[in-house]
């Protein structure tokens, strides 16, 4: 692999490490209703786990309520048990045509729990991104000892992933900051 190949690589490799953590964090309750809550769900249909979002319209008609609508009305069972045995911590109410989620004001105690919980996913995110970096930095080092590469176009190849390397933990970074702050304003 040639340095440019190496660069495009781990940049995709960690571009995707920053999206798993923005979704993680996008399901992490804030003091409002939010529809990321319950859209990654998984939802026993027809014997195969199925995202809540590909089978019902989901909505936040108020703060603090979510609606949720199946396309089906088979399914309504279904996706109670699967809001139930998740770890949103929501109790459905169904009316035979729609779910609803009252979602209740965070403790303090919880919303610190909360807190710690993006922190956590957002360390598994840079962690990530250093292997990435570690593995883009061996691919670099493997090409020079075959001399396919100069010794110039390695140090400046592994100082390019190294910038990526911080461009992309700052991604985290940013990310878990605005989340750490919508849960403990609200």
């Amino acid at each position: 692999m040639d340095p440019d190949e190496i660069l495009l690589d781990a940049e995709e490799r960690m571009e995707k490490a920053v999206e798993v953590v923005r979704d993680q964090l996008g399901g992490l309750r804030t003091g409002r209703a939010n529809a990321g809550l319950v859209d990654s769900i998984r939802v026993d249909y027809y014997g195969s786990p199925t995202p809540l979002k590909q089978l019902a319209t989901i909505s936040v008609p108020e703060p603090q309520q979510i609606l949720i609508r199946p396309f089906d009305a088979g399914t309504l069972n279904d996706i109670a048990k699967a809001i139930q045995s998740s770890d949103v911590g929501l109790a459905p109410n169904s009316d035979g045509r729609v779910i609803r989620l009252n979602v209740p004001p965070l403790s303090t105690e919880r919303r610190r729990q909360l807190v710690s919980r993006a922190k956590e996913l957002a360390e598994d995110a840079r962690v990530s991104i250093r292997n990435i970096r570690r593995d883009a930095n061996k691919h670099i080092d493997t090409a020079l000892k075959d001399k396919l590469i100069s010794e110039d176009i390695c140090e400046s190849s592994k100082e390019d992933i190294q910038n990526l390397t911080k461009n992309y933990e700052g991604q985290v970074n940013s990310l878990v900051e605005a989340k750490e702050k919508d849960i403990m304003e609200h």
